[in-house]
Protein backbone atom coordinates (compact mmCIF):
# COMPACT_ATOMS: atom_id res chain seq x y z
CA UNK A 1 0.00 0.00 0.00
CA UNK A 2 1.14 3.30 -0.71
CA UNK A 3 2.46 5.08 2.51
CA UNK A 4 2.85 8.85 0.51
CA UNK A 5 0.02 10.49 -0.84
CA UNK A 6 1.04 13.59 -3.14
CA UNK A 7 -2.06 15.90 -2.93
CA UNK A 8 -0.81 18.66 -6.24
CA UNK A 9 2.51 18.86 -4.39
CA UNK A 10 1.27 18.32 -0.83
CA UNK A 11 2.59 14.75 0.91
CA UNK A 12 1.09 13.46 3.55
CA UNK A 13 2.80 10.33 5.30
CA UNK A 14 0.34 7.88 6.05
CA UNK A 15 2.64 5.85 8.16
CA UNK A 16 1.43 8.18 10.80
CA UNK A 17 -1.99 9.12 11.54
CA UNK A 18 -3.93 12.20 9.27
CA UNK A 19 -6.35 14.03 10.59
CA UNK A 20 -8.71 15.55 8.01
CA UNK A 21 -11.03 18.41 9.61
CA UNK A 22 -14.57 19.30 8.93
CA UNK A 23 -15.71 22.03 7.61
CA UNK A 24 -18.93 22.21 6.02
CA UNK A 25 -19.98 25.51 4.39
CA UNK A 26 -23.33 24.43 4.81
CA UNK A 27 -26.76 25.34 6.60
CA UNK A 28 -28.20 22.20 7.19
CA UNK A 29 -25.39 19.56 7.92
CA UNK A 30 -26.29 17.51 10.80
CA UNK A 31 -23.55 18.37 13.50
CA UNK A 32 -22.77 21.77 12.21
CA UNK A 33 -25.07 23.43 9.91
CA UNK A 34 -25.03 27.47 9.48
CA UNK A 35 -21.70 27.58 12.39
CA UNK A 36 -19.62 28.04 9.59
CA UNK A 37 -21.65 29.08 6.64
CA UNK A 38 -20.41 32.45 6.84
CA UNK A 39 -16.86 32.92 4.93
CA UNK A 40 -15.11 34.96 8.00
CA UNK A 41 -16.83 31.83 10.32
CA UNK A 42 -15.27 28.73 7.90
CA UNK A 43 -11.89 30.24 7.13
CA UNK A 44 -11.38 30.92 11.50
CA UNK A 45 -12.68 27.29 11.88
CA UNK A 46 -10.05 25.97 9.64
CA UNK A 47 -7.33 28.02 10.97
CA UNK A 48 -8.42 26.23 14.41
CA UNK A 49 -8.31 22.97 12.82
CA UNK A 50 -5.00 23.24 11.53
CA UNK A 51 -3.51 24.59 14.60
CA UNK A 52 -4.69 21.76 16.34
CA UNK A 53 -2.98 19.76 14.18
CA UNK A 54 -5.44 18.98 11.19
CA UNK A 55 -3.04 17.78 8.03
CA UNK A 56 -6.64 18.18 5.57
CA UNK A 57 -9.33 20.25 5.56
CA UNK A 58 -12.34 18.61 3.77
CA UNK A 59 -14.99 21.44 2.54
CA UNK A 60 -18.42 20.60 1.46
CA UNK A 61 -21.14 22.61 0.08
CA UNK A 62 -23.94 19.91 0.29
CA UNK A 63 -25.06 17.79 3.42
CA UNK A 64 -24.91 14.89 2.84
CA UNK A 65 -27.04 13.55 6.38
CA UNK A 66 -29.63 11.09 6.16
CA UNK A 67 -32.97 12.99 4.34
CA UNK A 68 -31.12 15.36 2.98
CA UNK A 69 -32.52 17.54 0.13
CA UNK A 70 -29.55 18.50 -2.97
CA UNK A 71 -28.57 21.79 -3.61
CA UNK A 72 -28.07 23.27 -7.16
CA UNK A 73 -24.70 23.07 -8.82
CA UNK A 74 -23.98 27.11 -8.73
CA UNK A 75 -24.69 26.91 -5.33
CA UNK A 76 -22.35 24.60 -4.21
CA UNK A 77 -19.80 26.35 -6.55
CA UNK A 78 -20.71 29.86 -4.54
CA UNK A 79 -20.46 27.84 -0.98
CA UNK A 80 -16.86 25.64 -1.26
CA UNK A 81 -14.72 28.01 -4.02
CA UNK A 82 -14.63 31.36 -2.19
CA UNK A 83 -14.11 29.46 1.39
CA UNK A 84 -11.15 27.16 -0.88
CA UNK A 85 -9.15 29.75 -2.50
CA UNK A 86 -8.62 31.63 0.73
CA UNK A 87 -7.65 28.39 2.83
CA UNK A 88 -5.13 27.80 -0.67
CA UNK A 89 -3.91 31.29 0.03
CA UNK A 90 -2.87 31.28 3.32
CA UNK A 91 -2.90 27.41 4.82
CA UNK A 92 0.15 24.92 3.69
CA UNK A 93 -2.92 22.67 4.81
CA UNK A 94 -4.15 19.98 2.21
CA UNK A 95 -7.86 20.84 1.23
CA UNK A 96 -10.25 18.51 0.13
CA UNK A 97 -13.63 19.10 -2.04
CA UNK A 98 -16.56 16.87 -0.65
CA UNK A 99 -18.44 16.28 -3.59
CA UNK A 100 -20.35 14.32 -6.13
CA UNK A 101 -20.86 16.90 -8.89
CA UNK A 102 -17.98 16.83 -11.40
CA UNK A 103 -18.35 20.07 -12.28
CA UNK A 104 -17.28 20.94 -8.30
CA UNK A 105 -14.45 18.63 -8.57
CA UNK A 106 -12.54 20.88 -11.76
CA UNK A 107 -13.48 23.95 -9.91
CA UNK A 108 -11.97 23.27 -6.46
CA UNK A 109 -9.10 21.50 -7.66
CA UNK A 110 -8.33 25.10 -9.66
CA UNK A 111 -9.19 26.76 -7.03
CA UNK A 112 -6.30 24.90 -4.93
CA UNK A 113 -8.25 21.70 -3.61
CA UNK A 114 -5.93 18.42 -3.62
CA UNK A 115 -8.19 16.07 -3.17
CA UNK A 116 -11.66 14.87 -3.90
CA UNK A 117 -13.84 12.97 -1.33
CA UNK A 118 -17.02 12.06 -3.13
CA UNK A 119 -19.78 10.11 -1.56
CA UNK A 120 -20.69 8.33 -4.54
CA UNK A 121 -17.38 7.34 -5.52
CA UNK A 122 -17.08 8.55 -8.73
CA UNK A 123 -20.88 7.18 -9.46
CA UNK A 124 -22.44 10.63 -10.93
CA UNK A 125 -22.22 11.00 -14.84
CA UNK A 126 -18.75 12.38 -15.95
CA UNK A 127 -17.26 11.85 -12.56
CA UNK A 128 -14.57 9.46 -13.38
CA UNK A 129 -13.67 11.75 -16.52
CA UNK A 130 -13.06 14.71 -14.10
CA UNK A 131 -11.18 12.90 -11.54
CA UNK A 132 -8.45 11.64 -14.25
CA UNK A 133 -8.61 14.85 -15.54
CA UNK A 134 -8.04 16.90 -11.95
CA UNK A 135 -4.86 14.46 -10.96
CA UNK A 136 -5.29 14.23 -7.35
CA UNK A 137 -6.11 11.24 -4.86
CA UNK A 138 -9.81 10.35 -4.79
CA UNK A 139 -11.40 8.65 -1.68
CA UNK A 140 -14.16 6.54 -2.48
CA UNK A 141 -16.79 5.98 -0.29
CA UNK A 142 -19.48 3.47 -0.21
CA UNK A 143 -23.32 4.39 0.31
CA UNK A 144 -26.06 1.94 -0.16
CA UNK A 145 -28.42 4.02 -1.71
CA UNK A 146 -28.47 7.90 -1.86
CA UNK A 147 -28.31 10.53 1.35
CA UNK A 148 -32.52 11.49 1.45
CA UNK A 149 -33.23 7.72 2.03
CA UNK A 150 -30.30 5.97 2.65
CA UNK A 151 -31.24 4.73 6.51
CA UNK A 152 -34.72 3.52 5.14
CA UNK A 153 -34.02 0.00 6.04
CA UNK A 154 -30.58 -0.62 4.60
CA UNK A 155 -30.34 -4.13 3.85
CA UNK A 156 -27.17 -6.84 3.25
CA UNK A 157 -25.86 -10.25 3.17
CA UNK A 158 -22.93 -9.49 4.49
CA UNK A 159 -22.03 -6.18 4.89
CA UNK A 160 -18.26 -6.12 4.84
CA UNK A 161 -17.92 -8.63 1.82
CA UNK A 162 -20.26 -6.59 -0.21
CA UNK A 163 -18.73 -2.96 0.64
CA UNK A 164 -15.42 -4.43 -0.17
CA UNK A 165 -16.70 -5.97 -3.31
CA UNK A 166 -18.16 -2.53 -4.03
CA UNK A 167 -15.18 -0.72 -3.37
CA UNK A 168 -13.05 -3.32 -5.72
CA UNK A 169 -15.19 -2.00 -8.40
CA UNK A 170 -14.76 1.06 -8.23
CA UNK A 171 -11.28 0.82 -7.87
CA UNK A 172 -10.64 -1.03 -11.20
CA UNK A 173 -13.26 1.26 -13.31
CA UNK A 174 -10.85 3.92 -11.53
CA UNK A 175 -7.79 2.54 -12.49
CA UNK A 176 -9.55 1.12 -16.11
CA UNK A 177 -9.91 5.07 -16.80
CA UNK A 178 -6.27 6.19 -15.99
CA UNK A 179 -6.10 6.96 -12.39
CA UNK A 180 -2.97 5.57 -10.85
CA UNK A 181 -3.29 3.04 -7.76
CA UNK A 182 -1.43 5.74 -5.51
CA UNK A 183 -4.16 7.80 -6.22
CA UNK A 184 -6.81 6.05 -4.74
CA UNK A 185 -8.35 6.15 -1.37
CA UNK A 186 -11.15 4.43 -0.07
CA UNK A 187 -13.80 4.73 3.01
CA UNK A 188 -16.34 2.21 3.84
CA UNK A 189 -19.04 4.69 4.70
CA UNK A 190 -20.16 4.43 8.50
CA UNK A 191 -23.16 5.16 8.57
CA UNK A 192 -24.19 5.74 5.20
CA UNK A 193 -26.93 3.17 4.44
CA UNK A 194 -26.30 1.11 7.39
CA UNK A 195 -27.52 0.54 10.92
CA UNK A 196 -25.74 0.23 14.19
CA UNK A 197 -25.03 -3.60 14.18
CA UNK A 198 -23.70 -3.24 10.33
CA UNK A 199 -21.59 -0.20 11.36
CA UNK A 200 -20.49 -1.89 14.51
CA UNK A 201 -19.25 -5.83 12.05
CA UNK A 202 -17.66 -3.14 9.98
CA UNK A 203 -15.64 -1.58 12.50
CA UNK A 204 -14.68 -4.54 14.16
CA UNK A 205 -14.07 -6.20 10.75
CA UNK A 206 -11.85 -3.25 9.15
CA UNK A 207 -8.91 -5.20 8.45
CA UNK A 208 -11.21 -6.83 5.86
CA UNK A 209 -11.14 -3.56 3.90
CA UNK A 210 -7.47 -2.38 4.44
CA UNK A 211 -6.85 -5.65 3.34
CA UNK A 212 -7.87 -3.99 -0.31
CA UNK A 213 -4.46 -2.57 0.05
CA UNK A 214 -5.17 1.00 -0.38
CA UNK A 215 -5.49 3.68 2.15
CA UNK A 216 -8.63 3.84 4.02
CA UNK A 217 -10.30 6.30 5.51
CA UNK A 218 -12.79 6.74 7.90
CA UNK A 219 -15.53 9.08 9.48
CA UNK A 220 -17.57 8.43 12.70
CA UNK A 221 -17.38 11.91 13.85
CA UNK A 222 -20.36 12.60 16.08
CA UNK A 223 -22.24 10.15 13.90
CA UNK A 224 -25.94 8.72 15.02
CA UNK A 225 -24.30 5.17 15.73
CA UNK A 226 -22.79 7.05 18.10
CA UNK A 227 -25.48 8.66 20.00
CA UNK A 228 -27.62 5.27 19.98
CA UNK A 229 -24.60 3.63 21.77
CA UNK A 230 -24.27 6.30 24.12
CA UNK A 231 -27.87 6.20 25.42
CA UNK A 232 -29.15 8.41 22.81
CA UNK A 233 -26.40 11.14 23.11
CA UNK A 234 -27.31 14.15 21.39
CA UNK A 235 -24.75 14.99 18.61
CA UNK A 236 -22.85 17.82 21.26
CA UNK A 237 -21.78 15.12 23.26
CA UNK A 238 -20.47 12.48 21.42
CA UNK A 239 -17.16 13.67 21.75
CA UNK A 240 -16.04 11.00 23.78
CA UNK A 241 -17.33 8.59 21.72
CA UNK A 242 -16.33 9.53 18.44
CA UNK A 243 -12.50 9.71 19.88
CA UNK A 244 -12.98 6.21 21.05
CA UNK A 245 -14.25 4.60 17.71
CA UNK A 246 -11.78 6.64 15.81
CA UNK A 247 -8.79 5.29 17.65
CA UNK A 248 -10.12 2.12 17.20
CA UNK A 249 -10.55 2.50 13.56
CA UNK A 250 -7.05 3.36 12.83
CA UNK A 251 -5.49 1.17 15.50
CA UNK A 252 -7.24 -1.71 13.08
CA UNK A 253 -5.90 0.00 9.66
CA UNK A 254 -7.32 2.94 9.01
CA UNK A 255 -5.27 6.04 7.52
CA UNK A 256 -6.62 9.11 7.79
CA UNK A 257 -9.91 9.84 10.17
CA UNK A 258 -12.43 12.42 9.08
CA UNK A 259 -13.43 14.27 12.37
CA UNK A 260 -15.12 17.40 13.91
CA UNK A 261 -13.16 18.13 17.23
CA UNK A 262 -9.49 17.96 15.58
CA UNK A 263 -7.20 18.83 18.88
CA UNK A 264 -9.12 16.11 20.98
CA UNK A 265 -8.68 13.79 17.89
CA UNK A 266 -4.51 14.33 17.88
CA UNK A 267 -3.87 13.88 21.11
CA UNK A 268 -5.44 10.40 21.34
CA UNK A 269 -3.79 9.08 18.05
CA UNK A 270 -0.58 10.79 19.65
CA UNK A 271 -0.80 8.39 22.35
CA UNK A 272 -2.04 5.52 20.17
CA UNK A 273 0.87 5.87 17.91
CA UNK A 274 3.21 6.13 20.98
CA UNK A 275 1.99 2.80 21.89
CA UNK A 276 1.89 1.15 18.89
CA UNK A 277 5.53 2.44 18.03
CA UNK A 278 6.60 -0.16 20.36
CA UNK A 279 5.97 -3.09 18.78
Amino acid sequence: MNKRLDCAGKLLDLSLPQVMGILNSTPDSFSDGGVFFALDAAIDQARQMYREGAAIIDVGGESTRPGAEPVSLQEELDRVIPVIEALHAELPVVISIDTSKPEVMREAVKAGAGMINDVYALRRKGAVAAAVECNVPVCLMHMQGEPRLMQKQPHYDDVVDEIKSFLRRRIDICLEAGMRCEQLLVDPGFGFGKTLQHNLQLLNRLPDITALEFPVLVGMSRKSMLGVLLDERPVQGRLYGGIAATTIAWWLGASIVRVHDVGPTVDALKIATAVKQID
